[in-house]
């Protein structure tokens, strides 16, 4: 339930960095530095890492002090983004955010929300998380109550570069016009997504940087394989329990191989279709370097 997702984009806090001028004068910071009591071993103590006689970082101290005094908190904007990043880290880990905590969190410029299977999630959390505005890379709202409302929030977050909405039943394919202004993703998963139809599928035409697609479990994207077919970076498409797509369907998907054999790329790392289609469709994946194709009755 909602796991840490951030990155490691060689923006670790170092202890030195966060005594820098520009976050010196910040009072919201100095004042949680000097929460940081030496005779504090409880905080020590849970931020101790794993290896053997290990003492924590500044970071870990400053992270673990708020997670104790949580309620002392109401606004991170002013810390550093990387320490206001991983105290959203641990807060999810703990399962310690609700909407009100979260409003805490607003334009931190955060570049990783993940809050798969978080629960509560819905529209007004939206609010904060599009405020993170061109910082935002990633957002995982699976399992969610978020709406098409919610959903377009995110249309001014332009830098995004994965979205995932896996299970989200209250977003349709009107919500899914918001993803097609979101050039940027590379990638995208919509697992069980009532929003992937013929009519919603429009929306992966201009995606064009699109590397990895999953559709499992999305069976009304009989007729949107069609709008797939421009996007030459895509590497990895998973169609698992697909059961609607037909012949007409996967004749769009022919032309990858030819088209980008003269750069020595598969279209297709590996495509996975578990139960999707007769195996009579096997002559669509004439394809160099494919990786793996599953064609199972399960």
């Amino acid at each position: 339930m909602g796991s840490a997702c951030s990155r490691n984009r060689g923006q670790v806090v170092h202890e030195d960095q966060l005594y820098s001028v520009k976050f010196s004068k910040s009072g919201s910071f100095k004042w949680l530095l000097h929460t940081l009591s030496r005779s504090s071993s409880d905080v020590l103590r849970k931020a101790q890492g794993p290896g053997p006689g290990r003492r924590p970082s500044l970071v870990e101290l400053c992270v673990a002090r708020v997670r104790e005094d949580i309620s002392r908190y109401s606004d991170f904007s002013m810390l550093p983004r990387d320490l206001s990043q991983q105290i959203f880290n641990e807060l999810v880990r703990c399962s310690y955010i609700t909407e009100e905590l979260l409003g805490a969190f607003r334009d931190c410029a955060l570049q990783d929300i993940c809050l798969d299977e978080y629960p509560g999630v819905k529209d007004a959390w939206m609010e904060v998380i599009a405020s993170q505005g061109q910082s935002l890379l990633s957002v995982d709202i699976s399992c969610s109550d978020v709406t098409d409302s919610g959903l377009n929030l995110l249309k001014d977050c332009s830098n995004m570069q994965s979205l995932a909405c896996n299970y989200c039943d209250r977003i349709s394919e009107h919500g899914l016009k918001t993803v097609s202004g979101l050039s940027n993703l590379t990638s995208l998963s919509l697992k069980k997504c009532a929003a992937v139809t013929a009519e919603g599928a429009k929306a992966f035409a201009k995606l064009v940087n699109l590397v990895n697609l999953d559709l499992e479990r999305c069976p009304k994207i009989h007729g949107g394989l069609v709008h797939l077919k421009g996007l030459r970076k895509l590497e990895t498409l998973n169609m698992r329990y697909c059961n609607g797509i037909t012949d007409s369907d996967m004749k769009y998907l022919s032309g990858y191989n030819s088209s980008m054999a003269s750069l020595n790329q598969p279209m297709f790392s590996y495509i996975l279709i578990y139960n999707a289609m007769p195996f009579s469709l096997c002559r669509f994946y004439e394809l160099e370097r494919v990786a793996t194709v599953l064609l199972q009755n399960k």
